[in-house]
């Protein structure tokens, strides 16, 4: 019984995501009951803009006939636009930008991750999709950028307008 506890826990926080998404499709993909899903995800400290990332779900008989039980594949695609008046937080500056969502994609150690970095240069902001693991990581990933040029962005960061 205490296993079956410890199993059913570490199986819900692989299911935990971070950031605010929804699943807002799923593509049945084969036979084998396959997937591709699709989540809208929405940047906590960038109001009116909205990501759209799909990426691959795995189902229960093709982890048996691969033998991979407890991870999904390292592919996903991400487009963000510009969804309603655009309001800018407090975000980070930094060249390694920040992480704005990440998911489970194995057990315990493969993420799915989504960061926002803001390249001042181009007044552009840039999603990053990418697989992360501790070893070997995945050079699969996907960018998609909203081009701030032009529009009225209201930075909520007093310090900010000033970068």
């Amino acid at each position: 019984m205490r296993k079956a506890l410890i199993f059913a826990s570490l199986l819900f926080l692989a299911a935990c995501g971070r950031g605010e998404h929804e699943e807002v499709g799923e593509i049945k993909n084969d036979l084998l009951g396959n997937e591709v899903k699709l989540e809208a995800l929405k940047d906590a400290k960038v109001e009116g803009v909205t990501c759209h990332l799909s990426y691959f779900d795995r189902a229960f008989w093709d982890r048996v006939a691969k033998g991979n039980w407890f991870e999904n594949p390292s592919n996903s695609s991400i487009a963000c636009r510009q969804t309603g008046p655009i309001k800018i937080g407090n975000i980070d500056f930094d060249k390694n930008g920040e992480e704005v969502f990440s998911q489970q994609q194995s057990l315990i150690f493969k993420q799915l991750a989504v960061r926002r970095i803001y390249d001042r240069a181009n007044n552009t902001l840039i999603y990053v999709a990418y697989s992360r693991k501790p070893v070997e990581g995945s050079a699969k990933m996907s960018i998609s950028s909203i081009a701030l040029y032009g529009q009225n962005v209201e930075w909520l960061n007093a310090n900010a307008s000033a970068q």
